[in-house]
């Protein structure tokens, strides 16, 4: 194994871009997990920030339905972002059209089934949204696919070389513990929430609202 304290930052790049680093499937697996959790908090917050600013920072705003900080669609995405990119990191502005047309495919599709399955359900909308020019039945819009594009970039290159760098460091109890900690706490929240919805009981954004929170 390459240990990362053995390269030079400029090794460990060079490297990371060529997808020569030499990884343990411990540690592909670690990483794979880590980013699920690590998108997903980072979409909740995103979300979370947009709707402070929608709502002119009068409230505390809940948005998506689990308990934990933590998107689902978002993790999906970056999953997505780095199948397609795995072999396209040495050209950015590759990564950002590739990851903004797979993304934009995902928003499109997966809001299309929601409304068809759900009786008309919609998890987002962009028809009124001031950045939603073009959309399409406000499932997906060139803005929000071009924002999917610049968070690819960001997880191409600067969360996921981050990660990679901590399951090189840590030892593989450590590693291996830390992720499927988390991914599993993620997991239970998302699954929890999904079946107390089916069952018509209270759910996450119930316990938020309680607090006085608003949910969006």
């Amino acid at each position: 194994m390459i240990m990362v304290e053995k390269m030079t930052k400029k090794d460990f790049r060079k490297k990371y871009l060529d997808n020569k680093l030499e990884l343990k499937t411990y540690q592909k697996v670690g990483i794979v997990l880590l980013i699920v959790v690590l998108t997903g908090f980072a979409g909740w917050v995103w979300e979370f920030l947009l709707a402070e600013i929608e709502g002119g920072f009068q409230h505390l705003y809940i948005k998506g339905g689990n308990l934990l900080p933590w998107m689902n669609i978002y993790a999906y995405g970056a999953l997505i972002i780095m199948l397609v990119s795995h072999k396209l990191k040495k050209y950015p502005w590759v990564v950002f059209l590739a990851s903004a047309l797979a993304c934009g495919l995902l928003e499109l599709f997966a809001g299309w089934a929601v409304y068809t399955v759900g009786n008309e359900t919609r998890y987002w909308d962009y028809s009124h949204a001031w950045f939603g020019w073009g959309n399409i039945n406000g499932f997906v819009c060139p803005a929000s696919a071009a924002i999917f594009g610049i968070g690819a970039l960001l997880l191409m290159y600067l969360l996921l070389p981050w990660v990679v760098k901590i399951s090189l460091k840590m030892s593989k109890r450590a590693f291996l513990t830390l992720a499927i900690t988390l991914f599993t706490l993620a997991v239970v929240d998302d699954i929890t929430n999904l079946t107390l919805k089916n069952l018509g009981l209270p759910t996450a954004h119930n316990f938020y609202q309680a607090l006085g929170w608003v949910y969006k």
